[in-house]
């Protein structure tokens, strides 16, 4: 038996934000990141649709990127002192994953930090508060998904949490909350939806309901991104829709060693992050290239190529041109093909911030942790610490996978 799981509700379109207004309930608390959503207006809107809801509202602000543990705890507190039946998180993903790791707090005080990151292991929610989450960049697609991911920074990695739980009960995915996203955080989160859509439709968990999800969102992305990333709106617009639709489809058919690696080598380093949609951009060539030794996923590989009209004879060329594709769009995106590469803001830098020795040093952890990542089971090989080291090493070098 297979399960698929959606919000009970999805808003989406431009003006799409108003749907607050039907939401019942007494209180709701509003959590997000930095202070984009006050400039713009959309924080005041989004309060003043919810009071005409009928609700008192609290706000629960400056969320960080790559929310930690602490910052859990602390909204969680907030939580159990307002009690809200309402959770309503806007921002990227970091915002409304973290509100979903709040909420497990909130419903079950007693819980902590490591049973939260049981895969599949959490108890009923929903007996305190529901939950709407409005997203506000392109990629995460964390308003429609199972998954949540949160930094514990003493020990230097990403912890996903990964349960149905926590899939939100309203998704509202309004267009005009990401007009206003920087060309960088247009190609991160795009090369994160590219990703997640392509990882889904080779995961060992696909089915029939989420390999049309996949491969549209994949075609989405792939005539979109560069044009919203020059600063098309209308392909913006677009893009919003696309990273949803690769959203539905991973948070059923699950993902792959590409957001293993990322996960675990995000927070790893001294010198600063590697921004996770620009580790993913980075790493898809050299794990699409390591997949592709088994079969099935060659073949899975080549239907995406063929889904695009890439060219190509046999699956061996199509998925070298879905290689070259993806390497293409990165080039179009400022985006490295290597950690060696890697600066700050995720750009192609002379000189990246990642020292080698420091990489080499931690290269063995990081490749346990990886292969130990809840995104490992379902990739399509399972690779052994050898392997993950090597593909590691290929990720840092730009070298080949043999």
């Amino acid at each position: 038996m297979t399960r698929f799981t959606l919000p009970r509700d999805l808003y989406h379109g431009k003006g799409s934000i108003e749907a607050l207004k039907t939401l019942e309930g007494s209180k709701a608390m509003v959590l997000v990141g930095g202070g984009s959503m006050k400039r713009s207006g959309f924080l005041d809107k989004a309060v003043n649709l919810l009071k005409e809801a009928g609700m008192e509202v609290e706000l629960f602000e400056g969320i960080e990127a790559d929310p930690s543990v602490e910052t859990v705890m602390r909204g969680a507190e907030a939580m159990d002192k307002f009690k809200p039946d309402w959770i309503v998180a806007m921002g990227g993903g970091s915002p409304i994953d973290a509100a979903k790791a709040m909420w497990i707090k909130y419903e079950y005080p007693e819980i902590t930090f490591e049973q939260m990151c049981v895969p599949f292991g959490l108890p009923r929610l929903r007996k305190k508060a529901h939950f709407c989450a409005i997203p506000t960049t392109s990629g995460t697609a964390t308003e429609v998904t199972a998954f949540s991911i949160i930094t514990d920074y003493q020990k230097g990695v990403k912890f996903p949490i990964a349960d149905f739980e926590i899939t939100p009960d309203v998704a509202i995915v309004d267009s005009d909350l990401a007009a206003t996203m920087p060309a960088t955080l247009v190609a991160h989160t795009g090369m994160d939806a590219m990703t997640h859509a392509v990882e889904a439709y080779v995961s060992t968990a696909n089915t029939s309901y989420t390999d049309p999800l996949a491969l549209h969102a994949i075609k989405m992305i792939y005539e979109n991104l560069i044009d919203s990333y020059k600063g098309d709106l209308s392909k913006r617009e677009k893009m919003h829709d696309a990273q949803c639709l690769a959203g539905m489809a991973f948070s059923n058919a699950l993902l792959g060693i590409v957001h293993s690696m990322a996960h675990k080598t995000g927070a790893a380093f001294k010198n600063g992050h590697i921004i996770h949609g620009a580790a993913n951009a980075m790493y898809l060539p050299k794990v699409i290239k390591y997949n592709s030794k088994d079969a099935e996923a060659a073949k899975r590989y080549a239907d995406i190529a063929d889904f695009i009209n890439l060219g190509g004879n046999t699956a061996e060329e199509k998925v070298e041109l879905l290689i070259k594709m993806l390497r293409k769009m990165n080039d179009d995106l400022n985006i490295p093909h290597c950690i060696k590469n890697y600066g700050d803001g995720g750009a192609v830098a002379d000189k990246g911030i990642i020292p080698e020795e420091e990489f080499l040093q931690k290269l063995p952890k990081i490749a346990e942790l990886a292969i130990s990542d809840a995104c490992t089971g379902s990739n399509p090989r399972q690779p052994s610490q050898q392997d993950m080291e090597k593909l590691l090493k290929c990720c840092y070098y730009d070298s080949e996978v043999d």
